[in-house]
């Protein structure tokens, strides 16, 4: 019966840290991909030049990739140790994102002031020397989100030494929109982007829950299988 259970808990620890790691290395192409097409895809804060969405999934994927590789190995070799490690990092990986979780809900006023600070500061990088990366990021939010500026179109009058707005703040691409106020997206970018994401809140819950919940099952996966070992060590001593 031992035995049995045993070989369950191997097979179905095998298959989620298969998907785990299938995931992992689509997460990590879909990073590199926008390296490749994109270049640093979305760089909107100027302190942290290197938070990207190219650099947050090669980042998310790697690390997916290595703990799904540590729990197939520790699943198909029945290795105790290869098991403990894939449960060790797990479970620190879970935690983290507990912690963040419940930062994030209780300090969300602070955050908010935070962020607007940052996006407001990476302003005065637009269109400069070295700065590409910045500079295709809002003119991509901007577009596609129909707005202008982080809290108001107004912040970029003491970024380009006037009243005027980058083109992409234009709804209608006339001559010297840029000066044209009657042409400017008059919504602040930050507002419009808090509002989207409100308006997939039901996904992002549903996305948000998943993680955690395939994360509980590797580790429940993982301790079931490491006890088995353990108790089949001593039985076969």
């Amino acid at each position: 019966m031992g035995q049995h259970c045993l070989q369950c808990m191997k097979y179905l620890l095998f298959i989620f840290n298969l998907i785990f790691w299938l995931s992992g290395c689509g997460i990590l192409g879909v990073g590199v991909w926008l390296v490749v097409t994109q270049g640093n895809f979305v760089t909107l804060s100027s302190s942290f030049p290197s938070l990207t969405v190219a650099n947050f999934f090669i980042a998310a994927g790697s690390v997916i990739m290595i703990v799904g590789f540590l729990g197939c190995i520790g699943a198909v070799i029945e290795n105790r140790c290869l098991l403990l490690s894939f449960f060790v990092v797990l479970l620190i990986i879970f935690l983290l994102e507990m912690i963040v979780g419940i930062l994030f809900l209780c300090c969300q006023d602070e955050i908010n002031q935070y962020a607007k600070k940052e996006l407001k500061r990476g302003l005065q990088f637009y269109n400069t020397s070295g700065n590409n990366d910045l500079t295709n990021g809002w003119d991509i939010v901007q577009t596609d989100f129909r707005c202008c500026g982080v809290v108001s179109y107004e912040d970029w009058f003491s970024v380009l030494n006037g009243n005027k707005v980058p083109a992409s703040c234009c709804f209608k691409l006339v001559s010297d929109c840029s000066s044209t106020s009657d042409t400017w997206w008059k919504d602040p970018c930050y507002d419009k982007v808090i509002k989207w994401l409100k308006e997939n809140i039901v996904a992002i819950c549903i996305f948000g829950l998943c993680i955690p919940v395939l994360q509980i099952m590797g580790l429940v996966f993982s301790l079931v299988m490491y006890c088995q070992l353990a108790k089949a060590e001593k039985h076969y001593s």
